[in-house]
């Protein structure tokens, strides 16, 4: 009895270059249209694991990890010098969807680094900022700016503590005069000092001490007075 035989399915071609294409695992260095490079592992097409990126347009280099074809957890992030062409780190630390977050130290110069929390790419947390003239600040800090509580040392050792917003001295704070042995204590607005009390603070061991010592303060009550101006330029600023 005849019967019919059934033809062979061939597979396009297509699709076996399609397999081949497929990105998982570790790869050696796969390049973009736009000259970029990627060395490392993938997973399901995209950079995923442990991986370095270079950048054709920039020269920058990222060496670190990936999740899902964005940079995530642990990396480090350089550029080229523009001179010697060696490359200078800008940041090493950690990465949350393609962006710095999570604790990591950024270089902004050869004297100039932070380093402590960052939120989305902006400094948010507690960090420590090293400036090119000298000066330190320590504490927190609120989308790039100081905001909270911290510490901000001058190039001559006076300092200021307390409490910060938008970058500037903002609330109750204290500044110490070292050079010139006084201690203001305070409310700040804007980094303007409103009203507080100055007194002699090691007067006695300060390179450049003023004249004469400050006065006893004569008022009868000199804390309530004090209090009640406080209370309006807080008030004034809620």
């Amino acid at each position: 009895m005849p019967f019919l035989k059934q033809s062979r399915q061939i597979e396009p071609p297509w699709k076996e270059w399609d397999r081949k294409a497929q990105k998982s695992g570790i790869r050696h260095t796969v390049y973009s249209v736009n000259g970029d490079q990627y060395t490392g592992e993938w997973l399901d097409n995209k950079k995923h694991g442990k991986g370095t990126q270079l950048w054709k347009s920039t020269g920058a280099l990222y060496d670190g990890d990936w999740k899902f074809g964005m940079r995530n957890g642990f990396g480090t992030y350089s550029v080229p010098d523009p001179v010697t062409r060696e490359y200078k780190k800008l940041y090493s630390g950690e990465w949350k969807n393609d962006k710095r977050h999570g604790y990591g130290t950024n270089f902004y110069s050869d004297n100039e680094y932070y380093e402590g929390e960052w939120a989305k790419d902006k400094r948010h947390g507690w960090g420590r900022m090293y400036y090119e003239d000298g000066m330190i600040y320590e504490g927190e800090w609120s989308e790039d700016s100081h905001g909270g509580q911290g510490m901000l040392r001058l190039v001559n050792e006076n300092r200021y503590e307390g409490s910060w917003k938008n970058g500037k001295k903002h609330g109750h704070g204290k500044f110490f005069y070292l050079d010139r042995g006084q201690l203001y204590e305070g409310v700040w607005v804007e980094d303007i000092p409103k009203c507080g009390t100055i007194t002699d603070f090691g007067r006695e061991g300060a390179p450049a001490p003023t004249v004469y010592p400050i006065p006893k303060v004569e008022l009868a009550n000199s804390i309530a007075v004090l209090q009640e101006a406080e209370s309006i330029f807080l008030s004034d600023q809620e």
